[in-house]
């Protein structure tokens, strides 16, 4: 394959700024006129960027370094090029990207370790593990596919990508477009730390980009029923078998002081 139609371009992604108003950039792969992309990690002010050179422009501190990172993305993506024509003498766009975000062969991507976790999980159900947590990995792991699909365009990523930025864009997903509260983030986010922690202790991820990240729990005031709903509820009928019998547990309990998790 022809060294020219392989094209390294960076640029903003100004359809997703950030709330500091700040502008993501993106490195641009092209080979044969099929293009991948990826994010650089950096955010830079749009008066600051040049597109004819695809570089801050200036000589602020800023600059320079925002300058020095595009030249180290730049070196290793012309080495992932060179590794991927050397291996496969056939290169595409994706492979060079996924060759240098390391998402290649002999690289764990984050959904790839959390599927083979839930599904080794499961074998556990009802013996060491229960199934409300295995419930549990299997929402979080519907969370985050849906949000690395809707944010980086992206089938996975790789665990090397990872930055505490991830987490944090996570939560505020979890937030603002599932409207979780943050006892329901917090019970979401403790599955992803154990996966996280996983593939620290198996050597698949060097740094954890859960340091410095914090969430606690909030202490919440539980009501009670009237003895007025009770009787409600006790009256009441249900279109689905099932809910009478939770309905029938509650009442057994209200009456005899038993906890549920106690039965």
């Amino acid at each position: 394959m022809s060294r020219a139609t392989f094209k390294i371009l960076f640029c903003l992604k100004r359809n997703a700024p950030k709330k500091n108003g700040l502008i993501p950039v993106m490195c641009r792969i092209t080979v044969n006129g099929k293009i991948a992309q990826f994010s650089c990690k950096l955010d830079v002010e749009e008066k600051m960027w040049s597109v004819e050179t695809g570089r801050l422009t200036g000589r602020s501190n800023v600059a320079l370094e925002g300058n020095r990172m595009l030249d180290k993305i730049r070196v290793g993506v012309n080495k992932a090029y060179q590794d991927v024509f050397d291996r496969d003498s056939y290169v595409t766009a994706e492979k060079v990207r996924n060759e240098y975000l390391g998402m290649g062969m002999n690289h764990k991507t984050l959904l790839a370790v959390f599927r083979q976790h839930n599904e080794d999980y499961a074998k556990l159900v009802g013996k060491m593990k229960s199934q409300r947590s295995y419930w549990k990995y299997c929402v979080v792991y519907k969370h985050l596919s849906e949000f690395i699909k809707t944010r980086y365009k992206v089938e996975d990523i790789a665990l090397k990508e990872l930055a505490s930025a991830f987490i944090t864009d996570f939560e505020l997903f979890l937030r603002v477009e599932k409207g979780h509260c943050t006892n329901t983030v917090w019970s979401y986010m403790m599955p992803f730390r154990s996966i996280i922690f996983t593939a620290i202790n198996n050597g698949w991820l060097q740094r954890d980009p859960f340091y410095a990240y914090h969430i606690t729990k909030e202490e919440t005031k539980r009501g009670y029923l009237t003895k007025e709903e009770i009787t409600q509820m006790i009256n009441g009928s249900f279109k689905r078998k099932n809910y009478g019998l939770v309905r029938d547990l509650f009442i057994f309990c209200s009456f005899t002081n038993v906890a549920l998790n106690r039965m």
